[in-house]
């Protein structure tokens, strides 16, 4: 019934909807073949469709609006669902040194740019965030399909990225009070709350994430499925009107879920989560005015250096506290260098709030450049004679493990 009362404006929305699926689809195998994040190839595809002056329905506009929305909360549920309460506390303890010093060295870039650009000093926060977090979607798949799951440095990447997790958790409400623009007290008591909000969601989860996967878990996938989707919706919708970040929100329900609900709700919601992050990353070069573009390319391929060379500082740094030899060090740096959807989620917030004009196209060149380097360097088994991490080796010399 409603699909007749439609007529043909339903049916120009599926159409307009099933080619940029498929075109995601085309765009995804490619990726897969060469072994590439296929996050470039969908911020290219908005682009050129961009460039191109094709318009959509507003029913097809407002469909895509709301999954790419959907898309960010479910990125961060999947996030929160690697880890535990107790792995969380376990990680900080444990890679809180390297974690300063990622930090330090790679949101410090977007920072001195923003400013020698002229940018306010909230959208060089913003650009900082955006230099900063690797990602980890982009990390641990070019780390599988590299079959270095097994690799003494491995952990050091993934202790990192977790701390990059903690960070952005708490970067979100913090940003989210910066763009608002509210004032000095009332934006010191949004940060206690969401700061509050974390601790307390984080303390029930440890004690009572338990019996809440125990009533989530039914043994129906349908059932798992609805009441996964329906809670990060549910919690984030709530955590958004306390003025936090709803990604927040969403982040916290994977933490407190565990046991056999975790692992299942990784198989359920893992396409979903694929299909709207694929449109938010294309809606968010759809709406990129391909003309500001030349205009930031210097900028960006200057930040794509210096992100490369931090990334790969980092993992010589962190490397050397955690007594890996040369080979495992340039591999940690190299696995790091990736950047993808987070990058891409904190410049959105920035453009949402009108931030600065050249925010978007600056980010979409400086993800595509140093995304697509991070396929290339994370080949690399052993760092080349030219970086100052590399052991000369003498003849005779044994080489060491990494």
């Amino acid at each position: 019934m409603i699909l007749a009362a439609s007529g043909a404006g339903a049916a120009e929305s599926f159409v307009q909807l099933g080619l940029l699926v498929v075109l995601l689809a085309v765009l995804a195998r490619i990726a897969l073949r060469f072994r590439i994040s296929p996050i470039p190839l969908y911020l290219l595809l908005g682009l050129a469709v961009s460039v191109s002056g094709a318009s959509a329905s507003s029913s097809t506009q407002d469909f895509v609006g709301i999954a790419a929305d959907i898309g960010v909360l479910l990125l961060l549920f999947m996030l929160g669902l690697e880890f535990t309460p107790h792995e969380l506390t376990g990680e900080l303890r444990r890679h809180a040194r390297s974690g300063l010093v990622d930090l330090v060295l790679n949101a410090a870039p977007g920072v001195v740019l923003g400013l020698v650009l002229g940018w306010s000093p909230v959208a060089c926060v913003v650009l900082g965030g955006v230099t900063y977090i690797s990602s980890s979607g982009v990390v641990s798949k070019l780390i599988q399909d590299l079959g270095r799951r097994g690799n003494r440095e491995t952990s050091l990447v993934l202790g990192i990225l977790v701390l990059e997790d903690l960070v952005m958790v708490l970067f979100l409400p913090v940003l989210g009070v910066l763009l608002s623009g509210t004032g000095l007290l009332s934006g010191a008591v949004d940060v206690a709350v969401a700061a509050a909000i974390v601790v307390v969601v984080v303390g029930v989860a440890h004690r009572f994430g338990d019996r809440l996967s125990r009533v989530l878990w039914s043994g129906s996938d349908e059932v798992l499925l609805l009441s996964i989707l329906g809670l990060v919706l549910l919690v984030s919708g709530i955590v958004e009107q306390a003025d936090v970040s709803a990604a927040v929100g969403a982040f916290l329900v994977g933490v407190g879920l565990s046991g056999p609900v975790q692992e299942r709700a990784a198989d359920l919601v893992g396409p979903l989560r694929d299909l709207f992050a694929a449109l938010f990353f294309f809606l968010f070069a759809l709406e990129i005015d391909l003309a500001s573009v030349p205009p930031v390319l210097v900028p960006a391929v200057l930040l794509a250096v210096v992100g490369v060379a931090t990334k790969l500082l980092t993992g010589e740094i962190a490397g050397r506290w955690a007594g890996r030899g040369p080979p495992g060090r340039w591999r940690a740096g190299t696995a790091l260098v990736a950047r993808g959807e987070f990058s891409v989620v904190i410049a959105g917030l920035g453009v949402a709030a009108g931030v600065e004009p050249e925010l978007a196209p600056l980010t979409a060149a400086y993800v595509l450049i140093v995304t697509t380097t991070a396929s290339v360097l994370v080949r690399w088994d052993r760092s080349p004679s030219w970086w100052p991490g590399a052991r000369r080796s003498t003849p005779g010399a044994v080489p060491s493990g990494g």
